[in-house]
């Protein structure tokens, strides 16, 4: 690991004057793993501003949303009798997200910000990694790649965003706050994120010193069933193949409101929008769910090693959809 300089943080404003004004400092919070990507070698900082001491965690409720403070832990955010009653399908991902160690010290912001597991971007001997070093290739492309994203992608990159949570928050048009050097400002979760395009080296759209302060999630309708399946390898602390977090609304049978996100396929945490369209106002059978699926997938571009994740997303889709609405098969 490369030398560098420590620093705690007394207050927000403290924090996002140091990081901002030095390109090369990074903030240090549980869930990013910035201290593994050091140690790995993939980033080498000159300064972390730790600011996991700040007062940024607590949950607080309105009659319409929830609001996170970044540094709020995903178990503490789990236990929320909220998030239980009104947003099942939060507290599953959040669940099935980590064991119940790392729940207890990743935080909501840093989860939202975890870095990509693509294999070569996590190992500086690989020399192509467009993530990692703009312009140097993607060894994931034309090397084992059965891990990574099917949707979203480009001839740059494949990787996936591996978080959990944020797929039924970004399903939930949850907003994110930010502070910065020249103020606050709010970004929906929706557009948050950056697919890779000619540049997977930029994830998101924080300028450099900004920080997550809080997450804004607006509670969907009363009577609102939601659900989060995640399939893996292996039944725990493992990442998704490919998971669904569905919320619907129903009224006689009829799907009224539809919301829909998807993990493990796609480069950043994927709103089925498509699929949305299909079962809003569609009766809750199992054509509607069928033409739903389809519709989460139309645009992915399979590898060799990804294309087996089409159909499972599909069925996967379909399952939660069953589940959710009493439909099952």
């Amino acid at each position: 690991m490369h030398p560098f300089a420590y620093v705690r943080a007394t207050d927000s404003d403290q924090a996002v004057a140091v990081v901002s004004e030095d390109p090369s400092s990074s903030y240090l919070a549980g869930g990013t793993t910035q201290l593994d990507l050091m140690k790995d070698g993939v980033l080498h900082p000159s300064r972390l501003v730790d600011i996991t001491r700040l007062p940024l965690g607590g949950i607080t409720h309105t009659e319409s949303t929830v609001r996170v403070g970044a540094l709020t832990t995903m178990e503490q955010l789990a236990a929320d009798p909220v998030v239980t009653d009104r947003l099942p399908f939060v507290r599953e991902a959040l669940l099935l997200g980590a064991s119940t160690q790392l729940r207890n010290m990743a935080t909501i912001g840093g989860n939202l910000l975890q870095r990509a597991r693509c294999r070569y971007f996590r190992d500086p001997t690989v020399a192509a990694c467009n993530k990692r070093s703009p312009g140097s290739g993607c060894a994931a492309i034309t090397g084992v790649h059965r891990m990574h994203a099917i949707l979203g992608t480009s001839d740059h990159c494949i990787a996936l965003h591996a978080s959990d949570v944020a797929v039924p928050l970004t399903a939930l048009d949850a907003v994110v706050h930010l502070q910065g050097a020249i103020g606050a400002r709010s970004v929906p979760l929706t557009r948050f994120y950056l697919p890779p395009g000619d540049t997977p080296h930029i994830e998101n759209v924080l300028q450099h010193g900004e920080l997550i302060t809080a997450v804004e999630i607006p509670l969907p309708p009363r009577g609102t069933r939601s659900h989060y399946i995640k399939v893996r390898d292996r039944v725990s602390y493992e990442f998704a193949l490919v998971s669904a977090g569905v919320a619907l609304l129903q009224e006689d049978g009829v799907i009224r409101e539809a919301r829909v996100g998807l993990g493990g396929v796609g480069t950043v945490p994927w709103r089925a929008w498509g699929a949305e369209d299909v079962l809003r106002d569609a009766p809750a059978n199992a054509e509607t769910f069928l033409a739903a699926a389809r519709a989460a997938l139309a645009g992915a571009r399979p590898l060799p090693g990804t294309a087996f994740k089409i159909e499972l997303a599909q069925r996967t889709l379909i399952r939660t959809l069953e589940t959710v609405s009493g439909a099952e098969q």
